[in-house]
């Protein structure tokens, strides 16, 4: 993961030290700002580190690979990749104080048992490792470029703007008029009149004020080159990323489970159990007063219907029989009729998608309408699902007060959580005063 920690020129709400918004327009406040002084620093001090860096790896993997013929080849080739490795170290750190720019660590060496074969083939086998050695020999000759582009720019655009402050040098002490334009054996000419020093300033204010961009523009390169060489590879942030989403569905499972015993616990199972004792009851005034028996079996017989009723909603919510006889239409259709506001449902889908991301499609849209009935104080509601190529897209939409935030930790929190888990995404379009539309998306695969 990168992030850019700072964009004063980007925000245009930036504020200043004193909390008041820059009243100077961006291209001006440009060559006094911090970020373009912490880019021209950045630029500065690549061409020694950059140096360094390919004069180590550059003799270290020449001496390694001169000397595999012989054992030693091996130990210094893999003491080159873990040096770019240390320098990976500072250059991630120069790039997030300098450049804004937070490079997540590339993934860890696993040896798979202790001593130094085993952690000099894990060094080899590590593909990190190899990045970083790449990059030290890509950065050298492009910081070699853009330190001298940057402080050329940089000089002679600030040497000129300045220089009607200190024109006077020449005539005092260099025995001309000027800054020599041109000059050969019988004619010369020097920026020494008040026209031309004020056109030599102006070229300079001109220069100044395009260098920050130029330098933004190299420093540029210099990120990309950071993202892609010095973080962890795409291969190793997926599993990541997996790893993420296993726990989350482990959770949820988790979770879910707890709800269905709590459930049964509190629902179903207390009516069983108090059902069972009004029977005994029954039973025993049966033939002592043969009325309150009759009165309790039917009382009996309405805990049953209740029961019954708390299990159906109970395998409902586990997963309705109707989601997987007929599908999301006819599923859909059953949870709209029992939302509070009326709820338009269209679901055009050329056909059925797995099981898995059809279960996840029904509960997202179920608790959507339930989030509908409880806090939006809508009159109706639309449910739409379609397919576009290999998304599964889902849109509930109401118009209601609206203000509905997955950031504040509701059950639209976990409800992102969740479809995370699967490659999925939540976006919720809730301004205050509504109207409110969230939108799933889920990965397509079909049944």
């Amino acid at each position: 993961m990168a992030t850019q920690g700072y964009g004063e020129w980007d925000d245009p709400g930036f504020q200043g030290s004193r909390g008041r918004p820059h009243r100077l327009p961006v291209a001006l406040r440009a060559p006094v700002e911090g970020r373009s002084w912490r880019e021209l620093c950045h630029l500065v001090l690549s061409l020694p580190i950059g140096t360094v860096m390919f004069a180590y790896s550059v003799t270290m993997f020449s001496m390694g690979v001169g000397l595999l013929v012989t054992f030693l080849g091996i130990p210094v080739l893999a003491a080159g990749l873990m040096g770019c490795r240390g320098f990976g170290v500072l250059e991630r750190a120069r790039a997030r104080a300098l450049l804004g720019l937070d490079v997540a660590e590339p993934e860890p060496l696993r040896p798979r048992r202790g001593g130094a074969m085993a952690w000099m083939g894990a060094v080899f086998k590590s593909g990190s490792s190899w990045r970083h050695m790449l990059y030290t020999v890509l950065q050298f000759p492009w910081t070699l470029f853009s330190s001298v582009a940057g402080l050329v720019f940089w000089s002679c655009g600030w040497s000129l703007l300045t220089y009607p402050l200190w024109f006077w040098v020449f005539p005092v002490y260099a025995g001309q008029g000027g800054i020599q334009l041109y000059g050969d054996e019988t004619h010369s000419v020097y920026l020494d009149n008040p026209f031309e020093i004020t056109v030599t300033a102006l070229v300079g204010l001109l220069l100044t004020l395009a260098t920050p961009w130029i330098i933004q523009g190299l420093t540029t390169v210099d990120r990309l080159l950071v993202l892609g060489l010095l973080g962890p590879s795409p291969l190793a942030t997926r599993v990541v990323e997996l790893e993420s989403d296993r726990g989350v569905v482990v959770d949820t499972a988790a979770a879910d489970l707890r709800r269905i015993e709590r459930d049964l616990h509190d629902g179903a199972q207390a009516r069983l159990v108090a059902l069972a004792m009004d029977l005994g009851l029954a039973k025993e005034k049966l033939t002592e007063d043969p009325q309150a028996a009759a009165r309790m079996v039917d009382e009996a017989h309405g805990e049953v219907k209740t029961a019954l009723q708390e299990l159906r909603d109970l395998a409902r919510g586990i997963h309705p029989a109707v989601l997987t006889d007929r599908g999301l239409d006819a599923a859909l259709s059953a949870v709209a009729s029992r939302c509070t506001v009326p709820v338009t449902v269209d679901v055009d889908l050329p056909s059925r998608p797995a099981p898995a991301i059809e279960g996840i499609a029904y509960f997202t849209v179920s608790e959507l309408l339930q989030n509908i009935s409880k806090h939006a104080r809508a009159s109706r509601a639309v449910v739409d699902v379609w397919r576009v190529e290999n998304r599964l897209l889902l849109q509930v939409t109401d118009d209601g007060v609206g203000g509905a935030d997955a950031s504040a930790g509701s059950g639209l929190a976990g409800l992102a959580g969740r479809l995370d888990a699967v490659d999925g995404v939540l976006v919720v379009d809730s301004p205050a005063g509504g109207p409110t539309r969230i939108t799933a998306e889920l990965p397509w695969r079909s049944a």
